[in-house]
C-alpha cells in the first residue's frame, strides 16, 4: 500500500501541470492546485492515498527543500540600494508625491502587518476562536513568497519599484514569521532550550559560508556531470543546518532557510539554481503540497459546526492583517495598484503549512483548527492573484523612457543625441562652455554647467540618469566625472578618451569599475577594417529601416530556450552571443542563457519590443 500511494502521488504530480497547461488554468497557483489534488485523492473524496512512513519522510523533505529554495529567493541587495535624490525629471514623472524607497515602504508595510496580526491574535483569544494569540499572530503575518514571486514574474514587475516593494514585503512575510516561530517554539516548546543557543545557527552559517566561499570557484571548475559538486554542496548545507538547528532547539525549517541564504551568498551559477529547482519542484515539493491536502479530511472537518465558523473567521483575519499595506503603498503608487499589492500580500500557504506542522508537533492546535487555517489560506491563494491581475496597471514611472545625459556638447556628441530615437530615450546634454550652449540649445536640450567639477555636475542632476556619456575633449575631466557617476549609482557610464596615453594609464581601473571607454581613432580604425572585410557594415549601421542592436537577457522566461523556438525569431537575425567573456556563434539550436548579451539586427520598431521583452529582470 505504501508503494501504491506513492505511485498515485507521483502520477498526480506529473499529470497536474499537464492538465493546467492544457486548459490554461493560470488563475490558481500550482501549489494551491496540488493541495486541492491532494484533497481529492485523500479521505475527503476518493480515499486512494493514505499517509505512511515513506510519504511522511518525502513530505518532510519537501518542506525542508521548499524553505531552502525560499532562502535562495531572498535578494538582499534590494535592502542596500541607494535612494537617489529627487530631480526635476523624477518629479515630472512621479508628480508631486515624494519618492519613498521600496525598502521604506516594505518595512513600514510589514510593521503595520505585525501590529494588525497581534491585535487579531488577541481578538481570537478573547472571542474563543483560538486560545493561543501568539501562534495565531504568527500565522496571520505570513505571506507566500513563492506565489508573490510567480505573480510578479507573470506581470514582469520584479525590476520595477512596485514589484521590488511587494517582493520585499513578501520576503519579510517569510523571514519574520520563521524567526518568530523559532522563538515561540523555544519559549513554549516541551524541549525548549536557551534562546541564546539560536545564535549558534547563524554562527554555523557564517562558518560554512567562510569555509566554502574560497573553494566555490574551484568547485565550479571541476563540476563535471558525474560529480555535480554544487548540488552535493547544496544538500550538505541543507542537512548540516537542519541538524544544527534541531540540536539547539530550533526548528529544522529555520536551518533549511538559513542554508538557502548561505547558498545564495555563495553566488552559484544560474544552471545550479535551475537544477536545484528541478530537484525540489520536480519531486519533493509537490509531494509535500499534495500530502498537505491528502491529510485533510473535509468530511469530518465540515461536519463540525465550529469549523464552519472558523474558516470564514480565519479567512477574514488573513485579509485584515494586511489592510495596512494599502495605506502605505498609497504613499507612492496609485489607488488600483495599492489595492492589487494588498491583495497579493494577503496570499499565504507555504509558511502556514510550516507553522501548522510545528504546532501539531507541539500539540497546541486541534485538527479542526489546523484544517480551518489551511482551508482559509487556500482561499487567499485563490482570491489574491485574481484581484491582483484584475487590479494592477502600469505606473507612470514604469513607462518612462531611458534617460541619457551627455556631459560634453560638441560636434561629436550632438549628432549622436539627435539620432537617438525620441521614443526610446529622454536626452539632456550638459556643457561648461557658454558658446556651445548658445550654439546647440536650439537643436537639443542643453544645460549650462558652471564648471566640470563633480559638485557642479551633481548640483545640476547630471548623474541622475540611466546612461551617462562623458563626451568632453578633456580626458582628465572625463576620468574624474566617470568615476563620480559610477559611485553615484549610474547603471551605465560611457567615457571618451582621445588621449591614448591617459587611457593606457587608467583603463584597467575604469574597466574594473564597470565603465565603458572608447576613443575616436580606435572606432574609426575598427569601422574601416569592418568596411573592408564586410562591405555592407556601413550600410547596415546607417540604415533607417534595419540596424544592429544588443540586449542582455534578464527575463528567465526565455532562458534555456533554443533560438528557433523564440516567438519573434522570424523578425530578427541574431549574429553573435557574448557569454562568459567570449563570443558564441549561434545556430537555431543554440540555447540562450541568463545574462547572455545578444547582438541582433532588426527594424527599430521590432528591436524596441524585443529589447524590452528580453531585458526585463524576471
Amino acid at each position: 500500500m505504501d508503494q501504491v500511494s506513492l505511485l498515485i502521488i507521483l502520477t498526480a504530480a506529473l499529470v497536474t501541470p499537464l492538465v493546467m497547461a492544457k486548459f490554461k488554468l493560470t488563475v490558481l497557483p500550482t501549489a494551491v492546485v496540488e493541495i486541492l489534488v491532494g484533497i481529492l485523492l485523500g479521505p475527503s473524496i476518493l480515499n486512494v492515498v493514505h499517509s505512511n512512513n515513506t510519504l511522511s519522510l518525502l513530505s518532510n523533505t519537501g518542506v525542508i527543500f521548499l524553505m531552502f529554495l525560499s532562502g535562495m529567493e531572498i535578494d538582499f541587495s534590494l535592502f542596500g540600494r541607494r535612494k537617489r535624490p529627487q530631480t526635476p525629471l523624477a518629479a515630472k514623472v512621479a508628480g508631486s508625491a515624494p519618492r519613498y524607497s521600496p525598502v521604506f515602504l516594505a518595512v513600514t508595510s510589514y510593521a503595520a502587518i505585525v501590529v494588525c496580526a497581534l491585535l487579531l491574535g488577541f481578538i481570537c483569544q478573547w472571542t474563543g476562536l483560538f486560545k493561543d494569540p501568539w501562534l495565531a499572530a504568527i500565522i496571520f503575518m505570513t505571506i507566500s513568497l513563492g506565489i508573490v514571486i510567480a505573480t510578479l514574474k507573470e506581470k514582469e514587475l520584479l525590476s520595477k519599484p512596485f514589484g521590488q516593494t511587494v517582493l520585499l514585503i513578501a520576503a519579510l512575510g517569510e523571514i519574520v514569521p520563521l524567526f518568530s516561530l523559532t522563538i515561540y517554539a523555544s519559549v513554549f516548546g516541551n524541549s525548549s532550550k536557551s534562546l541564546w543557543l539560536l545564535l549558534l545557527v547563524f554562527l554555523a552559517a557564517g562558518v560554512l559560508f567562510r569555509r566554502f566561499k574560497p573553494f566555490f570557484t574551484f568547485f565550479e571548475s571541476i563540476n563535471k556531470s558525474t560529480t555535480q559538486l554544487d548540488i552535493r554542496l547544496a544538500f550538505f548545507l541543507i542537512f548540516s543546518m537542519v541538524v544544527i538547528a534541531e540540536s539547539v532547539g530550533a526548528e529544522g525549517i529555520l536551518g533549511a532557510f538559513v542554508a538557502g541564504i548561505v547558498m545564495k551568498l555563495l553566488q552559484p551559477q544560474e544552471d545550479t539554481r535551475v537544477r536545484l529547482d528541478g530537484i525540489g519542484y520536480g519531486f519533493f515539493i509537490p509531494i509535500f503540497f499534495m500530502m498537505s491536502g491528502a491529510e485533510l479530511n473535509l468530511r469530518t472537518l465540515l461536519a463540525d459546526p465550529a469549523t464552519l465558523l472558523l474558516i470564514p473567521a480565519f479567512f477574514a483575519a488573513y485579509l485584515l492583517a494586511k489592510i495596512g499595506v494599502y495605506f502605505v503603498l498609497r504613499l507612492r503608487f496609485k489607488r488600483g495598484n495599492a489595492f492589487a499589492g494588498t491583495a497579493i500580500t494577503a496570499t499565504t500557504i507555504t509558511m502556514v503549512l510550516a507553522v501548522l506542522q510545528v504546532a501539531k508537533t507541539m500539540k497546541v492546535v486541534t485538527t479542526q483548527q489546523s484544517g480551518a487555517f489551511l482551508l482559509a489560506a487556500i482561499l487567499t491563494c485563490v482570491l489574491g492573484p485574481l484581484l491582483f491581475n484584475t487590479g494592477y496597471s502600469a505606473e507612470a514611472e514604469d513607462l518612462k523612457k531611458s534617460t541619457v545625459h551627455f556631459i560634453g556638447t560638441n560636434l561629436l556628441t550632438v549628432p549622436v543625441a539627435q539620432q537617438l530615437a525620441d521614443s526610446w530615450y529622454d536626452i539632456t546634454m550638459y556643457t561648461d562652455k557658454a558658446a556651445n550652449y548658445k550654439t546647440y540649445n536650439s537643436e537639443v536640450n542643453v544645460e549650462l554647467l558652471d564648471s566640470l567639477e563633480v559638485a557642479d555636475a551633481e548640483q545640476k542632476d547630471a548623474f541622475d540618469a540611466d546612461i551617462v556619456v562623458l563626451g568632453h575633449f578633456n580626458a582628465t575631466k572625463n576620468f574624474e566625472l566617470s568615476k563620480a557617476a559610477k559611485a553615484y549609482g549610474v547603471n551605465r557610464v560611457i567615457a571618451r578618451f582621445e588621449d591614448r596615453n591617459i587611457l593606457d594609464e587608467r583603463e584597467d581601473e575604469l574597466i574594473d569599475l564597470g565603465i565603458e571607454v572608447y576613443n575616436t581613432p580606435n572606432v574609426n580604425i575598427a569601422m574601416l577594417r569592418s568596411l573592408i572585410e564586410t562591405p555592407t557594415t556601413l550600410r547596415l549601421l546607417t540604415s533607417s529601416t534595419s540596424a544592429v542592436y544588443e540586449v542582455a537577457l534578464r527575463n528567465r522566461r526565455y532562458t534555456d530556450q533554443a533560438i528557433h523556438s523564440l516567438d519573434f525569431v522570424g523578425a530578427v537575425t541574431i549574429s553573435q552571443i557574448f557569454r562568459d567573456g567570449h563570443f558564441v556563434r549561434p545556430t537555431g539550436a543554440t540555447t540562450l542563457k541568463f545574462n547572455d548579451r545578444i547582438i541582433f539586427t532588426s527594424t527599430p520598431e521590432k528591436a524596441r519590443e524585443i529589447r524590452r521583452e528580453l531585458g526585463i529582470l524576471n
